[in-house]
């Protein structure tokens, strides 16, 4: 597949073939993956594929560091003060699918942007920074395995007379009115949807491992499987958001990642199941002395949380998610204890894992995996020593470094030393930039909390 950090130009015999097994295909979606976790790049006819798979396609390279709409801020000098220059994106081998859901036929592929005049890597790129951080641990002995699951709620596509979003209707029944956690009713109802997820995924070659109805109404959780390649493992993430969307679309309905879409329902969160295995494969926390290395991997994601909090929290919405119950806004950890941040489930053996629970759902998946990673590197190199684990309810807003505002946890992105080790400090100044631009420019229109509060 197309987790492999290193730019090749993917042969032409690959599009060839897929068109030959898909010989309606009028359109091929090519982009890149930007500091979003969304995916930016341009949509060409079937007819122009063979100059995408020999040349690439070319589109501005701040794409990759853009804000929620795709606009620059300038951060870090890049959109405006060099020119806004474009970079080259090529397509990754095995990343070519069909896009089940698009009234058109069409295709997709992912792109790696690279540097329009040397076709080297893009540095700010985030599949590179995660990449660099993987190879970082792979070079200390250290080989992670890990697992995305994503929250999110379907939502009608038309806006209630305040202009908030509500619950989507699905097909045939009533809106629903009250949350249904776990419960297989909830899924029955939203049957057309989730299979219509469960194919898609086929198609698309996404290992979705199930899904279950969450918390809040209208609120579901898909899950993917563990791969021993967290940039594949990411890219999924990211594939598996835009195909939930495309297929609610496609049946009327849309789908939400934000991190608290309603005040009085649970946020949806992007959680990251982590392990480490030896060289044949063996889950290392799972063997005599694992335990000590678990607790080591949880002491060095403690040690950079606060550092990397913007990456979890990277907008004003996303720090709404930190007023409900069972998200962290502490170091704690547990087991089997939903209320902590780095929550060990029940298992043993091959399935002994770390649960990160802190980022939002509208999280980039690249940088939040790089920032756990890094932690887990971190905790393991220099054998820390964690807090004591949480019995019951952790702490809610008991700690004093909890950056509960997100200016100012980008200002400890941008100041802390721990984390900057580990992802180059010029990118946490540019990824800072873009957010703080972004933040500004949210600020620029007046809603009507502002009469209700002020006038």
């Amino acid at each position: 597949m197309h987790g492999n950090q290193t730019v090749k130009i993917a042969p032409y015999a690959e599009w060839t073939e897929f068109l030959a097994a898909n010989p309606d295909i009028q359109a091929i979606d090519a982009f890149v993956i930007d500091a979003n976790g969304q995916v930016a790049g341009k949509r060409l006819e079937a007819a122009d594929a063979e100059g995408l798979y020999a040349r690439g396609v070319q589109f501005s390279k701040s794409a990759l560091i853009a804000d929620v709409h795709g606009h620059g801020h300038d951060a870090g000098g890049f959109g405006k003060s060099d020119g806004d220059p474009d970079g080259n994106a090529m397509p990754l081998p095995g990343a070519l699918v069909r896009v089940p859901w698009a009234s058109t036929p069409t295709a997709q592929v992912v792109c790696q942007m690279t540097v329009a005049d040397d076709g080297g890597p893009v540095w700010f790129d985030p599949r590179v920074i995660l990449a660099d951080v993987v190879s970082r641990c792979r070079a200390a002995g250290i080989n992670p395995v890990v697992a995305c699951e994503l929250e999110f709620y379907l939502i009608d596509p038309k806006r209630g007379p305040d202009g908030a979003i509500r619950p989507a209707t699905p097909p045939g029944l009533d809106a629903p009115r009250r949350p249904g956690n776990l419960s297989l009713e909830m899924v029955d109802q939203n049957a057309t949807f989730l299979n219509a997820v469960n194919a898609a995924a086929r198609v698309q070659g996404l290992p979705v491992a199930g899904c279950v109805a969450e918390y809040g109404v209208g609120q579901f959780e898909v899950n993917l499987t563990h791969l021993a390649d967290p940039v594949l493992a990411a890219d999924q993430a990211v594939l598996l958001k835009r195909l939930v969307r495309g297929v609610a679309r496609s049946l009327g309905m849309e789908a939400t990642f934000m991190a608290k879409p309603y005040m009085n329902q649970p946020g949806s969160g992007l959680h990251i199941h982590a392990s480490i295995v030896d060289d044949a494969g063996i889950n290392r926390f799972g063997q005599p002395g694992g335990e000590a290395l678990l607790e080591q991997g949880i002491a060095g994601m403690q040690a950079l949380l606060f550092d990397s909090f913007a990456f979890f929290a990277p907008n004003f919405n996303s720090q709404r998610r930190y007023l409900s119950v069972f998200v962290p806004t502490s170091r704690d950890w547990g087991h089997n204890n939903r209320s902590v941040a780095f929550r060990v489930p029940p298992q043993t053996g091959s399935a002994r894992r770390i649960e990160h629970r802190v980022a939002g759902a509208d999280a980039s998946p690249h940088l939040t995996m790089a920032a756990m990673l890094a932690g887990l590197l971190h905790g393991l190199t220099n054998e820390l020593v964690p807090t004591p684990p949480v019995d019951g309810r952790a702490s809610h807003g008991g700690d004093p470094e909890f950056p509960g505002d997100l200016i100012v946890a980008l200002d400890r992105l941008v100041r802390g030393t721990a984390l900057s080790a580990y992802i180059p400090q010029r990118f946490l100044e540019v990824f800072a930039g873009t957010r703080r631009g972004e933040y500004l420019e949210f600020l620029g229109e007046i809603s009507c909390r502002d009469y209700d509060f002020y006038a």
